[in-house]
């Protein structure tokens, strides 16, 4: 759920500023349409349709079947499946994160963030380094792996181009012209494509199902509040977004490593994601305390 909230911030701050421009009637059909499809609809089937695209020889209904009994038969079909689960998940992760490092624009934590930033140029060829170099080892332990790094990698930058788009029409949205159906519209397909994020990351903590909609449900829950009552509260933690992309990028590592066979243990992935939240909470506070002390 921290997860979830913390990598939906920036989703909130875009969805805050729209909404600000619009009558409160339609603040109103947003929030709660909203609710309905991001958490019950992206959110909550995203999970299944993620395991059966993973388990095609299983029905849906048989995908259903499983996240909520304990079959034999089918939860084999779905453990045998969990590499590919894993790659695809890691691989869009570990781009999400190298995105944000090369390409994005923040507030800088450390001298190497500026200096990686600078250096925007190189993250296609990286990127694409990485993918090839994923695919190369996966053909040689199984081609339906290849498959699966190259599935994450095009959901990463179908999303991404989603998001990359997002700032330039978060401009268009918030002139006065743009009628308020069409902003209403836009952010909910907005709202879909962060929502992969979170879904995705949430298979690196646990393959229950179950879980995972708690999870990604009440983290939605949280980001919509925060969304009406706390961005500006939230801004003001100004490394609060460098936490999450570290934490994305060492979960997708984990996801990747994972798929090859390599075994770690079950809290790694929780405890380093709180970890960097932590210490990146508390450098945001320590920031907004030298800016009153200076002020």
């Amino acid at each position: 759920m921290l997860f979830e909230i913390i990598s939906s911030v920036d989703n909130a701050v875009i969805n805050a500023h729209v909404l600000k421009t619009l009558p409160d009637k339609y603040r109103k059909i947003f929030l709660f349409w909203g609710i309905i499809f991001a958490v019950f609809v992206v959110r909550g089937c995203l999970p299944f349709l993620i395991i059966w695209i993973a388990n095609p020889s299983l029905s849906f209904f048989e995908v259903i079947s499983f996240a909520f009994s304990t079959g034999e038969g089918i939860k084999e079909s779905v453990e045998e499946s969990t590499p590919l689960l894993l790659l695809g998940g890691g691989m869009y992760l570990f781009l999400v994160f190298l995105a944000w490092l090369f390409l994005e624009e923040k507030k800088y934590a450390f001298l190497a963030e500026n200096f990686i930033h600078r250096q925007a140029i190189w993250f296609y060829a990286i990127s694409s380094l990485v993918v090839t170099a994923t695919i190369w080892f996966s053909i040689r332990v199984n081609p339906l792996l290849a498959l699966a790094a190259s599935i994450g990698t095009t959901a990463f930058f179908i999303t991404d181009g989603f998001k990359k788009n997002a700032e330039e029409k978060e401009k268009e949205l918030l002139k006065s012209g743009m009628g308020a159906w069409s902003k209403i519209i836009y952010l909910e397909v907005l709202d879909a494509s962060f929502s992969i994020d979170g879904v995705i990351g949430a298979f690196a903590f646990t393959l229950s199902v179950p879980l995972i909609l708690i999870g990604n449900g009440l983290g939605a829950f949280v980001v919509r509040e925060l969304t009406v009552r706390g961005i500006d509260t939230i801004a003001k933690f100004a490394y609060l977004k460098n936490g999450a992309m570290y934490a994305i990028g060492i979960l997708g590592g984990i996801m990747i490593l994972e798929s090859f066979g390599r075994e770690f243990p079950f809290w790694l992935a929780p405890a380093s994601t709180v970890f960097l939240l932590s210490f990146f909470l508390f450098l945001s506070a320590k920031e907004i305390r030298s800016t009153k002390v200076k002020t």
